[in-house]
């Protein structure tokens, strides 16, 4: 397929407004889901910052924090996860319901009325976008916290199994 660009101001318009909505609609999502995840993603961000200090590795006993506190992190986001989930779908449900009492009223062919009740739920349709986006969002973040708890608990494991092997060879000698 070729598209035939007639004015190139025109193609930058049309992606200044998709900047403008795109930047809308992640304002609205990062509202829905900042309450359910502020702590994880300020937990991650310690994390983040502990690991970025080279000159002061991170102890066992950091380590340990890091897997009891990213637990219980993951514990409350992933439960309002699903809370986020009910208001996706009740999102989605008006959004039909509103499509089809439009479509319902409006006259003509099944196309003109599917185009007008597209036009008259839009705003229903974006909310719905809204809470979509912010459940996939806050279940990537529980899925990569749960990712970084695993790598801790690896590190611990191996820390744990090197001190065993030095005990083991220092009760040798």
């Amino acid at each position: 397929m070729v598209f035939k660009i007639t004015k190139k101001e025109e193609l930058y318009q049309a992606l200044d407004k998709v900047d403008t909505n795109s930047k809308l609609v992640s304002e609205i999502v990062e509202s829905i889901i900042k309450p359910y995840c502020k702590d994880l993603d300020n937990y991650v961000e310690f994390i983040r910052e502990c690991l970025k200090d080279g000159e002061h590795p991170v102890t066992d006993s950091e380590l340990d924090d890091f897997c009891l506190n990213l637990a219980t992190y993951i514990y409350f986001a992933g439960g309002m996860c699903e809370y986020i989930g009910i208001k996706d779908d009740i999102s989605k449900a008006l959004y039909k319901e509103q499509f089809n009492l439009a479509r319902s009223q409006e006259k003509g062919t099944i196309a003109d009325k599917d185009s007008a009740a597209e036009l008259l739920a839009q705003k229903e349709q974006i909310v719905n976008i809204c809470y979509n986006r912010a459940f996939k969002l806050l279940k990537a973040k529980v899925e990569n916290a749960q990712e970084l708890l695993a790598s801790c608990k690896k590190v611990v494991s191996r820390r744990m199994q090197e001190y065993a092997l030095t005990n083991l060879g220092g009760a040798e000698q």
